[in-house]
C-alpha cells in the first residue's frame, strides 16, 4: 500500500448534506431485519445445515442446524463481491465472476509466459506497448503478427536469468491453440467468454457468469466500447490509483456499483407496480427507503471506518499513528473522488460520502476472506510426472522445456480477496471447530468451511481469525485489530 504525503484533513461535502441518509445507512440492522435477510439467503441457497442468530453480547453467529463430523463440509458460501489481486492477473487467467480457471492448460501457460515476458521487457526498457490491449491480443492473435511477436519474444525471455527461453513461436502456438500439450485434454477448462461490454479486461467461464457480473456491478465499471468515453477515462484513472495504492478500493467500487444497480432495479419494479413502498410525504423518504433496501446486503457486514480500524504497520512508530491514519483517510478520499467522477448517481448520492466509503472499506478490512483457487497447471505437471514410461518420456520431451521456461514457481494459484455474507458471520475462537479449507473438488472462488472436529446440532460454528498456534499474547495482539479480546476456553486457560 502506497501512502501519500500528509495534507489537511479531507472534507467531503456529501457527509454534511446527506447526514440523515448516511446515519440511516450506517445504523445496525434490527434483529428482525437480520433474521429475515439470512433466512431468505439460506432458503435461496437451499442451505438447511446452518442458521444465523443474533446475540445481544456477541452479535451475529453461525450455528449448526445438524450434527457434523470431523472433515464434513459445513458451508460453501458464494461471495457478495470479490476481486482478483492485480499482481496475480499475469499468472492466472480466471473468470471475473466465479474465479474458475478458463481456456485451456495451453492458454494458461502461454498467456503467463507472454505477459511475464512483457513485464520483464518493460523493466529492461523494451518498448512492447501498453498492457491494456494485451488481453485482447492474446485471444485475437493471427499469423500476420507472428514476426512482430517473435521479435518481442526474444526480447522478453532473454532477460530472465532463472528460466530457460523457449524457441521462437512456441508461446504464440500455446495461446492460439496450434500446440496441444500431451494429455492436456484430461484437464479440460471452461471456454473463454468475453465481457458483454467488450472491455478486454474481464473474461468469464460462461455466458451466465458474464451476465451475472454485468448485472451485479460490471456494467458500471466496464471500460469497453459500450461505455461513454469520459466515463471510461475516469474509470481508468480510478483503476490506476487502486493498482498503485491498494486494490481493496476495487472491492469498494464493486460494493457501491452493486448497490446502485440494485437501487435502479428496485425503482423500476416500483414504477411497474411490482413493489409497493410508502411514498407519502417527502419524496426523499421514497428514495431513501429504496436505497436502504438496495443497501441491505452490505448493511449486514460489521463496519468500522477503515482509517480507524486498519492495523498499524510494524514499521510505523506509535507516535506517528495519528499521521498514519490521516494519510489513510486522505488515500480513501482520493480514491472516492476518482470513483465519483466515473459512476456518480445523484439518487444514490449518500453512497459517495467519505463516511460511507470508509465504512465499506473497513468492512472488507475486518470481514474479508482470502480468495484462493488452485491452478490446474500444477495438477497437469504432477500428472505428467506420475506417468509410467514410455508415456512419461515422450510427454516430457514436450513439457520439460515449458516447465523450464516457467521456472521453479511454475504454478501460481488465483489470489484475491472477497466478502462472503455467511462466512463473515462466523465468530472467532482460538480453539475453533471449523476452518476455511479448499478441497480438491473446490475449483472456484466460493468460501469452503470444513469441520475440524465433531459439531453438535445447536452448537456455534467458529473459525480462527489468526494462527491459533501463536502464544497467548501474540494472539490477543493480533485480535485487537478486530476490536475485541478473545475469551475462549483456550485463552482463559493460557492467560497469565
Amino acid at each position: 500500500m502506497t501512502l501519500i504525503h500528509s495534507m489537511e484533513e479531507p472534507i467531503c461535502p456529501i457527509d454534511s448534506t446527506c447526514q440523515t441518509q448516511i446515519s440511516a445507512l450506517l445504523s445496525p440492522p434490527s434483529t428482525l431485519h437480520l433474521q429475515e435477510y439470512y433466512h431468505t439467503l439460506l432458503s435461496a441457497r437451499h442451505c438447511s445445515s446452518i442458521t444465523v442468530k443474533q446475540d445481544a453480547n456477541f452479535g451475529k453467529g453461525v450455528f449448526a442446524a445438524m450434527d457434523f463430523s470431523d472433515g464434513d463440509l459445513v458451508l460453501r458460501d458464494q461471495m457478495l463481491v470479490g476481486s482478483q489481486h492485480s499482481f496475480n492477473k499475469i499468472d492466472c487467467f480466471v473468470c471475473s465472476f466465479c474465479f474458475r480457471f478458463i481456456g485451456s492448460i495451453e492458454l494458461q501457460i502461454g498467456r503467463r509466459l507472454y505477459l511475464q515476458g512483457l513485464r520483464d521487457s518493460e523493466s529492461h526498457g523494451c518498448d512492447v506497448g501498453s498492457s491494456s490491449g494485451l488481453s485482447k491480443n492474446i485471444h485475437e492473435m493471427d499469423s500476420s503478427s507472428d514476426e512482430e511477436d517473435e521479435g518481442t519474444q526474444q526480447c522478453c525471455f532473454s532477460s530472465s536469468k532463472d528460466k530457460t527461453p523457449l524457441p521462437e513461436g512456441v508461446v504464440e502456438s500455446l495461446m492460439n491453440g496450434q500446440l496441444n500439450l500431451p494429455f492436456s485434454k484430461e484437464f479440460s477448462l471452461p471456454p473463454v467468454v468475453p465481457c458483454l461490454g467488450g472491455c478486454g479486461e474481464a473474461y468469464y467461464c460462461s455466458t451466465s457468469c458474464a451476465e451475472a457480473d454485468w448485472e451485479s456491478s460490471h456494467s458500471l465499471l466496464c471500460t469497453g466500447e459500450r461505455s461513454d468515453p469520459a466515463h471510461r477515462e475516469a474509470l481508468l484513472k480510478f483503476y490506476k490509483h487502486a493498482n498503485e495504492t491498494n486494490d481493496i478500493f476495487m472491492l469498494a467500487a464493486k460494493a457501491i456499483s452493486y448497490t446502485i444497480l440494485r437501487y435502479r432495479k428496485l425503482k423500476a419494479n416500483c414504477l411497474e407496480g411490482k413493489m409497493k413502498y410508502d411514498t407519502s410525504g417527502d419524496s426523499n423518504y421514497y428514495n431513501l427507503s429504496l436505497l436502504l433496501e438496495a443497501w441491505r446486503p452490505i448493511s449486514m457486514g460489521h463496519k468500522r471506518r477503515w482509517w480507524d480500524c486498519v492495523a498499524l504497520p510494524d514499521d510505523i512508530d506509535s507516535s506517528d499513528e495519528d499521521s498514519f491514519r490521516m494519510q489513510i483517510k486522505e488515500l480513501a478520499f482520493k480514491s472516492l473522488q476518482l470513483l465519483k467522477a466515473a459512476i456518480f448517481d445523484k439518487e444514490c448520492e449518500p453512497l459517495f460520502s467519505l463516511d460511507i466509503y470508509g465504512h465499506i472499506i473497513g468492512m472488507f478490512e475486518q470481514n474479508n476472506l482470502d480468495l484462493v483457487v488452485a491452478s490446474p497447471v500444477e495438477d497437469y505437471f504432477l500428472y505428467i510426472d506420475d506417468l509410467k514410461n514410455p508415456d512419461k518420456e515422450e510427454a516430457e520431451k514436450i513439457t520439460q522445456p515449458i516447465l523450464d521456461a516457467l521456472g521453479e514457481d511454475y504454478s501460481v494459484c488465483c489470489q484475491g480477496t472477497a466478502f462472503f455474507p455467511l462466512q463473515s458471520c462466523m465468530n472467532h475462537s482460538c480453539c475453533p471447530n471449523a476452518k476455511a479449507f479448499k478441497r480438491d473438488e473446490d475449483r472456484d472462488g466460493q468460501a469452503t468451511i470444513i469441520a475440524v472436529r465433531s459439531i453438535r446440532k445447536g452448537e456455534e460454528i467458529t473459525i480462527s481469525y489468526v494462527d491459533e498456534d501463536l502464544p497467548f499474547e501474540e494472539r490477543q495482539a493480533s485480535l485487537a485489530d478486530y476490536g475485541f479480546r478473545c475469551s475462549c476456553l483456550k485463552c482463559i486457560e493460557e492467560e497469565p
